[in-house]
């Protein structure tokens, strides 16, 4: 096993250095030493409890967006999480939110908590590649402006059943992310709009508002950016990350199944057990490696993960996040 940080007469060497004294024959690519240098960041900020704090909303830890883009005419994406329930109804021109869409509610929750507005304002559309450490270039930004779209297009449909001594309750709520936008695209992060007319605001719904007000889900920011290229992964660590905190002891989740982890988070659907459960554990090692304390494992038999109690995110050390 390569160690990512080590010390020596000068202090702390950069990831690059080490793997290049320590494998010299290894070849690493520039876009591999950076994920490493993210994620000795991630480990490093947790044991110093110096985390940067980005915030999602309930809906969408417990029952993640598609992984891939749905086909044109399905319009309607539903999860199921227990008691949970989430549909999406995508906008008939821009479709269901997918993949890198699921950034688009983190960073407008992560905003609305910072501000403690419902009204929430930055600088420009492309503010959220950088708050993400992604790339600004044409690509990059003309995905940004599709997930908007469809981010602020689609219906929201979030409802819980739970049972109260003999009766039934249900609870459900339908809203749209935002209530009004005023977007003004621009490639450049560290433009600023000319005066207050030119101003990126964003009016979140009011259901959507309270939601984050009411269970506002933290996470680490610097996590959030080693995985925002991989929305599976990206899913599965915020929904271990909630229920590992909210886990009483040591408790078992099926796999498979109507109320099972494959039917939860927002990755295609697998031909065989054994694919999903082969790729859960690969997402598994990757999370590992930002959280070497996840307790998360599959059990022997395969059907189903055992989680206990533990923080992946240290709050009361944190600090809020750095988005101006």
């Amino acid at each position: 096993m390569i160690v990512l940080s080590q010390f020596h007469h000068s202090g702390l060497q950069p990831a690059g250095a080490i793997l290049r004294g320590t494998c010299p024959d290894l070849i690493v690519s520039k876009q591999k030493l950076k994920q490493a240098e993210r994620i000795q960041l991630v480990r490093q900020s947790r044991e110093q409890a110096t985390q940067t704090l980005c915030f999602n909303s309930r809906p969408f830890v417990l029952c993640g967006l598609p992984v891939r883009r749905l086909p044109k005419d399905q319009l309607l994406y539903e999860r199921r999480n227990g008691r949970f329930v989430l549909q999406v109804t995508g906008h008939p021109e821009f479709g269901v939110p997918f993949g890198q869409d699921r950034l688009v509610p983190i960073f407008l929750a992560t905003l609305a908590v910072q501000q403690r507005s419902q009204a929430i304002r930055f600088r420009t559309a492309a503010e959220m590649l950088e708050t993400f450490g992604m790339q600004t270039g044409g690509k990059e930004y003309r995905r940004l402006v599709g997930a908007f779209e469809r981010v602020f297009g689609a219906t929201i449909f979030f409802g819980t059943d739970a049972l109260k001594g003999s009766a039934k309750v249900v609870q459900r709520s339908r809203f749209n992310f935002m209530r009004e936008a005023q977007i003004w695209y621009s490639r450049s992060p560290e433009q600023r709009p000319i005066s207050t007319e030119f101003e990126n605001v964003v009016v979140l719904s009011d259901d959507f508002y309270q939601e984050i007000l009411a269970h506002p889900v933290p996470n680490d920011l610097e996590a959030v950016k080693v995985l925002a290229a991989s929305p599976a992964i990206l899913d599965l660590y915020m929904w271990l990350s909630y229920r590992s905190f909210k886990a009483k002891g040591t408790e078992s989740i099926p796999i498979f199944g109507e109320f099972g982890l494959a039917n939860q988070l927002g990755c295609v659907e697998y031909s065989r057990p054994r694919r999903f459960r082969a790729m859960l554990e690969q997402w598994l090692e990757t999370i590992r490696a930002i959280w070497p304390q996840c307790p998360a494992r599959i059990v022997s038999n395969g059907q189903s993960i055992e989680i206990r109690n533990a923080t992946a995110v240290r709050e009361q050390h944190s600090s809020q996040v750095a988005v101006r």
